[in-house]
């Protein structure tokens, strides 16, 4: 009889914060994503077959780290935005 594999709930945990990172919860979601992806993957393969969700983990870290590098951008583009418009001002 082959054992019965269950689903990492961190992988669930991961995928779901991913999917609220990009919706209600941006900020929140995308680092609970991050972190619980790195923690469901870790207990993956320490569970020797028993647990599923690989690839649940791998896409709640997608969508944590593509949200995070978002943040990243946006807010670089922000600081950029309001110095060149400061710099446009001393010319005057």
């Amino acid at each position: 009889m082959t054992p019965v594999r269950t689903t990492s709930s961190l992988a669930i945990a991961s995928l779901v914060s991913g999917i609220l990172g990009w919706t209600l919860l941006p900020f929140i979601g995308t680092i609970v994503a991050i972190i619980t992806g790195h923690m469901a993957r870790a207990e993956i393969r320490r569970s020797a077959g028993t647990l599923d969700g690989d690839g649940m983990a791998i896409g709640g870290l997608i969508l944590g780290w593509v949200s995070a590098l978002l943040w990243v951008v946006g807010i670089a583009v922000i600081f950029l935005f309001l110095g060149g418009m400061a710099w446009l001002a001393t010319l005057n």
